[in-house]
This record gives structure tokens, sequence and C-alpha cells, in this order.
């Protein structure tokens, strides 16, 4: 049996809202507790289907994962004897790489089988191994496991990254927290959730400068400790909020949030007619009555648009008023969701890379299929002002990324339900 979302349009979103804590934060946090024997507790923890399957991969190796309640969890790795990740455990998410760093900078050996994940393009692994290679380690490819080994630690190293990549960032300034002498990331990501992973690992005796930049410094210590960590909050989550409120031309208040992650998203939001107001944790979508003004973005690493708002954006442009340009540079297949969104009559047109869209006066509900986790959110909004009901299969998609969507939306307003067929 398969959920079906089913969204009836024509609501006009109104109330508040609290954002979770951040999912690509948390999913890199939670294998950092294998760098230290002693506990860490991490609290603001989303709920969702991704964290359940890292704190089960985890818990396979032998770490201690205990819930203090629904959004705070203690872990705790004594010696482990297994460092062996098999397929079954990581080919539902990509994010399991990030157990590589750790493992191999404390144990001196992983096994670490090759993860599955989203099909919106490559996102090769590359960076991540020639880093490691870059710092002492061995690597082999072995019937589809990555295996890793270092006599003794990981030495300290200049690691160029030839292209920025958000994961490969992390499992390197990670297993750089135990190595021998200094690691100089060039070319790094800047992502907030990377800062924030930083400032963990700081807590916890790493000695970390630049996170946040595109030259970030580790100097390796020989142990970390534990510590008690509030995770960022998830500002895609944050910005699909914003832009449904956009679109329902409602009124929302969003907690939980900060200003700055968003800056570019509440610049765009602006540009599209969006009036705001923001203050220290809160940001209102102010009740629209102009039609919104079709946007012009592209997608790049920190601090240019996140590709994971790119679906949403092109909801938004679907119904805004002109022609609207989104070029994605991130991943080649990520305009998957652009058929699903002509089934409800938006009139877009993808050119290689970018979709060019022209605003349509409505939208109308149909069936259609989330190709993906944020494809699901961009059905989503375009669901809540299409006429009629839109009937969203893959909603096992959408699970991965938004905790409690349903009841979210339904405080907000919105006439959505599962259906199990």
């Amino acid at each position: 049996m398969e959920d079906i979302l089913k969204v009836e349009g024509g609501c006009i979103l109104r109330g508040d809202v609290s954002v979770a804590g951040a999912k690509n934060a948390a999913l890199k946090m939670l294998p950092a507790c294998l760098l230290t024997s002693e506990p860490v507790l991490l609290r603001n923890l989303p709920q969702l289907q991704d964290i359940s399957l890292m704190i089960a991969l985890l818990a396979d190796l032998g770490m201690e994962c205990t819930f203090e309640s629904g959004t705070s969890i203690c872990l705790q790795s004594h010696d482990i004897a297994d460092v062996t990740v098999p397929y079954e455990l990581v080919r539902a998410m990509r994010a399991s790489i990030v157990v590589l760093g750790p493992l191999l900078a404390r144990f001196g050996y992983a096994r670490v089988a090759l993860p599955g994940g989203c099909a919106i393009g490559t996102r090769p692994i590359d960076i991540h191994l020639a880093g490691l290679k870059v710092m002492g380690a061995e690597i082999e490819l072995k019937q589809g496991f990555i295996e890793a080994s270092v006599r003794g630690r990981l030495q300290g190293a200049r690691v160029q990254m030839h292209t920025v990549t958000v994961t490969g960032t992390e499992n390197l300034m990670m297993a750089a927290t135990l190595a021998e002498g200094t690691t100089i990331l060039e070319n790094a990501a800047a992502e907030p959730e990377v800062e924030d992973l930083a400032r963990m690992l700081i807590k916890m005796g790493a000695r970390i400068h630049g996170a946040g930049t595109s030259r970030i410094e580790i100097e390796g210590v020989p142990r970390l400790n534990g510590t008690t960590h509030d995770i960022i909050f998830d500002r895609i989550e944050a910005g699909t909020y914003l832009i449904a409120a956009a679109m329902t031309r409602g009124e929302v208040t969003i907690h939980n949030v900060q200003k700055k992650p968003l800056e570019l998203v509440l610049q765009k939001l602006v540009e599209a007619g969006v009036r705001l107001k923001t203050y220290d944790d809160t940001i209102t979508v102010l009740r629209g009555d102009k039609p919104l003004q079709a946007l012009t973005i592209e997608t790049g690493p920190y601090p240019a648009m996140a590709t994971d708002l790119q679906p949403q954006f092109l909801a938004l442009n679907a119904i805004a008023s002109g022609v609207g340009m989104i070029t994605e540079t991130i991943f080649e297949n990520r305009f998957m969701h652009v058929p699903e969104l002509q089934r409800l009559g938006a009139n877009i047109q993808v050119k290689e890379r970018t979709a060019v869209s022209a605003g349509v006066d409505k939208l109308i509900g149909a069936p259609v299929k989330a190709t993906d986790l944020r494809a699901a959110a961009a059905l989503v909004l375009a669901g809540l002002v299409a006429e009629g009901i839109t009937s969203i299969e893959g909603t096992y998609h959408m699970d991965r990324g938004y905790a409690f969507l349903e009841e979210k939306f339904t405080q907000l307003g919105a006439r959505i339900w599962r259906d199990v067929r």
C-alpha cells in the first residue's frame, strides 16, 4: 500500500508555524558522535525518516542511541567492533557516506557500502575519497564497498577540492579533527549547516577556524569530548512555508528561524512583491493583494540560492505574472518535477539547465507523482493554489525532509490529507 497525499486548492494560509531542526545539519552531527567515546546530547532534532535511518545505521554499528524526548537524543559510542556499514542501511540515503570520515579518523578502518538516494543527478564522492587519500588513507573499492584504512592517525594536509561539496567538506572536516597536524580545506562549502557542525565539533574540543568561508583550517587533536548542542533551524523547511504563504496570498508567521541564512530567499520574495516583517526569531509574510511577479533565479553553493528551494520557487513562478527563469547549476536532473507541474496546467519549458515559465491564471488539480523530496514540496505548494484536488504519489520522498507537513499546513488552514490505497 502507498500513501497518496491529497491537497484541495483555494485556501489562504493564515497563522503560525514552527520550523524544525535542520535535516542537513542533523544528518552530519549524528555520525560526528562517532568521534568520541563520551556522550553527546543533540537537541532540536527533526523527526524525519532520514534521521531515523541514520540513527538505525549508527545503532547497527554499536552506538548507544537514547531518546530523551521526541527532539532530543543522547548518543555514545564506546569501542566499535564492526565498522562495516552494509548496503541495506545506506541505499536509501546518500548522506550515509559521512560515517566514513569519523570511523576512519577514530578507529583507523571503515568499510562503507556505496550510497544510494534521490535520482536528481550525480553526486560523486570522489572528492571525499581524494581528500582522505591526501591525508594518508589507503582506499579500495571492493564489491560495492569503500574500504578505507590508515596506519596510526590521519595526517594533516592541504586539500584542494575541485568543486564545492557540502557533504565532502563535512566528511573531511570531521576526519581532520583527529588527524595529526593541520588540515586546510580549500574551496570548502560555506553553508550554515557546515558552520553549525563546526560549532558542535568545537564544543567537543576540535580546533577549527574559518567554517562558513571557503577556507577551513583544522588543527587535529588526540581526542574529542562529549557535549550538548542545539541544531540550527531548517532553512529549507522555512523557505518552503514562506513560499507557500506568498503563493496563497496568506499571512503566516514562521517561528524558530534566523534572518541571515534566509537573506537571499527573503530578497527574492520581496522582488516577487511579497511584504515581510522580520524579528529576532520570527518572519511574517503579510497578506498580499497584488499579483506575484515572476523571478529570475540561479542556484549555487551558499550564499547563492539553495538548489533545495528551486522546485518551490518554480511552483511560485508558475502562477506569477510575467516570465520567470530558473537556472539549476547543482544537479543536472533536477527538473523532473516540471512535467508534473505541467499536468496541473503550468506553462514551463526547459532549455538545458534553465526552466522558463510564463505565469498562468490558474492551475487545475490532477494526479501527479513526486520524483524526489523537494519536487514533492513543489507539488504540495502548487496543489494549495490549484483549482480542485491534487493527488500526489510518492509521499515517502516528502517524509524524508518535512516533519508533520500535513499537520502544519492544516494548522495554517490548508485542506490536506492522506489516503492509503
